[in-house]
């Protein structure tokens, strides 16, 4: 690449649920902008991170897993991913090396035939494989779909990232830089917020809850301190009664927790006030789904 050159473009972050696409973006752009846990679906929303170097800009989208929908929710999820994947210049399609056998749901093989740019194949947590296995693995990738690439990585450890963000770039057209230099995303404060909590619901408490919590900011004003009220809705009153614990015990230590990583976040004092309301099988309704900010 001459060095006179400047390449941008967008790229989708795909995959399987619980594959590390979320892991991966934050480590591309040294930044935590998704939020994390081991429960697979975490990430409902598409996550735009940007990453600007002195002859690149990649704009990376991290989107929700590629998966089979039960209700309303899980479809507008698998849309945003489908979508996001279409409209990008290049796919990361990630797998996880560790797995055994070689998981790409037949589906995920039908869409990326429809993807008309190019497909690298990204696989993660090599971490975790005995060296003498990478090769082999990548031969059976080869021998699953013609990817335009195929990249071993370990997102957690960092490693191999650097020569994927290399071929990435390879792929992306000239052009000029669609955002200012220091922009890192186009998600609101608000949105980071919401998701802050969400990830501390999902790591404190058991499957069922996370799936039926969602978070939505109701206020968001400067006081004394930065004033943040956020609704969580659940789907039952028995959920409910969980999040907020005996004597309200299980709110104020998720309330706690949340504070200090939105602290940290926003680098300024926050006080966070949780609420808990029910909305019965809001997953399952349309209206429900879009008033609580999730779109295709």
């Amino acid at each position: 690449m001459k060095q006179t050159e400047f390449r941008r473009g967008y790229v989708a972050i795909a995959g399987r649920p619980n594959v590390g696409k979320s892991t991966l973006l934050n480590a591309l752009i040294k930044q935590k902008l998704a939020i994390t846990s081991p429960k697979p679906q975490t990430t409902r929303h598409k996550i735009m991170g940007i990453l600007t170097e002195q002859n690149y800009q990649i704009v990376f989208f991290d989107t929700p897993g590629l998966f089979t929908p039960d209700y309303i929710l899980q479809s507008m999820m698998v849309k945003t991913a489908l979508a996001t994947m279409h409209e990008a210049d290049v796919v990361l399609l990630l797998v996880d090396a560790a797995e055994k056998g070689y998981h790409l749901d037949p589906k995920i093989i039908a869409e990326i035939h429809n993807v008309s740019k190019p497909v690298l194949l990204v696989m993660n947590k090599i971490d975790l494989v005995p060296k003498e296995h990478i090769l082999p693995l990548i031969d059976a990738y080869r021998e699953i779909y013609p990817f335009s690439e195929l990249i071993p990585i370990s997102a957690l450890q960092k490693e191999g990232l650097e020569h994927l963000l290399q071929v990435t770039v390879s792929y992306l057209p000239e052009g000029i830089p669609f955002y200012p230099a220091e922009a890192l995303t186009d998600q609101t404060e608000r949105f980071f917020v919401s998701e802050l909590i969400r990830e501390i619901i999902f790591k404190k408490f058991k499957d069922e809850i996370p799936y039926s919590a969602t978070v939505k900011i109701a206020e968001f004003k400067k006081r004394k301190k930065l004033y943040i009220r956020a609704d969580i809705f659940v789907e039952r009153d028995s959920q409910k009664a969980i999040l907020i614990g005996e004597g309200g015990k299980a709110l104020k230590e998720l309330g706690r927790k949340a504070r200090r990583e939105i602290e940290i976040f926003l680098e300024e004092d926050v006080f966070l006030d949780l609420w808990v309301k029910v909305r019965k099988k809001w997953r399952r309704k349309k209206h429900d789904v879009k008033d609580l900010e999730y779109t295709p």
